[in-house]
């Protein structure tokens, strides 16, 4: 059976399997992260340091960046899961006829907020692993 490599990069992007409603308003992301903000799973984490949506395939291209560099050894969790969906409008449509349709999702993030653990390995390993991933996040982070 052959797979088709376009497939499976967007099948392990994660969106939600069912959403009560498919349109949202864009929000604002004032204050500090009151959910999510201390580590649970692991020893050492990637901590958020500006307000941002992260989309889904910057949390996937994160993902792996951790995990081809940790390679077996040690444990990952992803804190982080798009639920928010974006709306983009075709280029060059006239104003009117109602809002876009979903784009992409993305994940709301405050400062404070926790985006990747990593545990059952000594510290090297960890943090050059999410140091790589920091770098394919859009916004500014530390290790913990």
């Amino acid at each position: 059976m052959k797979i088709d490599k376009s497939f499976n990069i967007i099948a392990m992007i994660s969106v939600p399997k069912r959403t009560r409603f498919c349109k949202q308003h864009r929000g604002r992301m004032k204050g500090k992260s009151c959910r999510g903000n201390r580590i649970y799973f692991g020893r050492y984490a990637l901590q958020a340091l500006e307000p941002a949506w992260i989309t889904a395939r910057q949390i996937e291209a994160g993902r792996r960046a951790i995990t081809r560099y940790a390679r077996r050894g040690g444990k990952i969790w992803v804190r982080i899961f798009p639920h928010k969906p974006v709306t983009l409008r075709p280029t060059e449509t006239r104003m009117g006829s109602g809002k876009g349709s979903p784009e992409c999702w993305v994940s709301i993030v405050k400062p404070g907020r926790i985006l990747y653990e990593m545990g059952e390995v000594s510290e090297t390993v960890p943090r050059a692993a999410i140091s790589i991933s920091a770098s394919k996040m859009p916004i500014r982070s530390q290790f913990i």
